[in-house]
């Protein structure tokens, strides 16, 4: 319950996206006269929490912001915050990312190279939360932002399901199979996940083999799409630091990097091997 207003917590919305959000929530609870408690009855949480939201103490999720709508009468509309929840997250993100994951659900061809675990696009649901989990007994996730994640990566496969789907080339350094992620039963299914993928008509799966040394021209993860207009863009993306680019002097660079990089790496044959052969040693 909200204190007398000599303890109300005064909102800076300039402060930050979140605080921008919880201004907002504010705003629109106290139009309706309601104090925190009350709306937290109707959405169904704690006025704690809600008063956590509301001063920025802690970060909305999408649950709670679809909540809020039902409540306030904003689903749908322009002034959801769901939609809030949306922009808020996108700007946690690394720099170029959102616009990254926007041209890849149309990409003609995806080209991915990935360092010490499994890329996004090829993980299973239970790899993806165990590496979630890992950011949680961290304290970097709540756990709710956790379960959020994840259901965002499946969302983002599934934009890939279409009637024209992608060529996707992936290369994996023999970390990405060897790095045990989740438990031994969790990463058998994600080896057999890698096995069912390349597989498929529209995919093409190599390791970069720890023998290659020096040879290996990136250190980082590199994605690299070719749109419907053959241009293309590349993402190269740190651990702190995510970089957009379409530029051809500095994109071409990477293109011509990663075929010597497909040279270098086993064949996907050769590839499957050894992945059926680590897969063992988790049975």
């Amino acid at each position: 319950m909200e204190g007398a207003l000599v303890n109300r917590k005064e909102l800076n919305p300039d402060a930050s996206p979140r605080a921008a959000y919880g201004a907002r929530l504010r705003r629109f609870r106290e139009a309706r006269g309601w104090i925190q408690d009350e709306l937290a009855e109707r959405m169904g949480y704690s006025g704690r929490h809600l008063s956590a939201v509301e001063t920025g103490c802690k970060p909305p999720t999408r649950r709670f912001s679809r909540c809020l709508d039902t409540v306030l009468g904003l689903t749908g509309t322009a002034d959801s915050f769901e939609r809030a929840w949306g922009e808020l997250r996108n700007g946690s993100l690394l720099e170029g990312f959102p616009e990254y994951l926007g041209h890849e659900a149309r990409a003609a061809e995806i080209r991915l190279f990935e360092v010490g675990a499994i890329p996004g696009l090829l993980q299973t649901p239970e790899y993806a939360t165990a590496l979630e989990e890992g950011n949680v007994r961290r304290g970097t996730l709540s756990p709710e932002q956790a379960e959020e994640r994840v259901t965002a990566l499946v969302e983002r496969q599934a934009a890939l399901v279409r009637r024209v789907p992608p060529i996707l080339i992936v290369i994996l350094d023999e970390s990405c199979i060897r790095r045990l992620v989740g438990g031994a039963e969790v990463m058998e299914r994600q080896l057999a996940h890698l096995i069912d993928l390349a597989g498929q008509p529209d995919t093409t799966l190599q390791l970069a083999p720890f023998s290659i040394g020096e040879r290996r021209p990136f250190s980082r993860s590199v994605n690299l799409l070719t749109l419907s207009d053959r241009s293309v863009l590349s993402y190269v993306e740190s651990e702190i630091h995510g970089h957009l680019d379409r530029e051809i002097t500095s994109v071409l660079p990477l293109v011509r990097a990663y075929h010597q990089l497909q040279a270098e790496a086993l064949s996907q044959a050769e590839s499957v091997a050894m992945i059926r052969e680590v897969r063992k040693g988790m049975t």
